[in-house]
């Protein structure tokens, strides 16, 4: 038997599992439409409308929802790599030498961007 053949069965049970989702949502779900289901949401204020040069807004969300990210990953892959430190491989040290390094850029990003400013 190849030991791909139940990587191919999950693979395809999940597809499965994720047609029937989608279909019983399209057949279950409520089916009222109306002008106010298709109005952007901003913070529960009604949205005010486009500047003539398309306009600009802040991204302060965006920029702050990045670096939560950029945190989380980040942790994601040094804690382990801190526990088994004494284990590695010159090259898994120098690889995450080069994942920190790309951090690094991350958060010169946010520092110029404006993103670790509270203001």
């Amino acid at each position: 038997m190849s030991p791909y053949i139940p990587i191919l069965g999950v693979v395809f049970f999940s597809a499965a599992l994720l047609a029937v989702m989608i279909i019983a949502s399209l057949l279950i779900g409520p089916k009222r439409y109306n002008k106010t289901k298709y109005m952007p949401y901003e913070c529960g204020i009604d949205p005010t409308p486009r500047a003539a040069g398309g306009g600009r807004f802040p991204v302060k969300y965006y920029i702050t929802a990045m670096m939560f990210l950029v945190f989380d990953i980040e942790i994601a892959f040094l804690y382990p790599w801190a526990v088994a430190f004494d284990q590695l491989s010159m090259f898994a040290i120098l690889a995450m030498i080069v994942f920190i390094l790309l951090l690094c850029i991350a958060y010169y990003y946010e520092y110029r961007r404006g993103g670790m400013e509270w203001d």
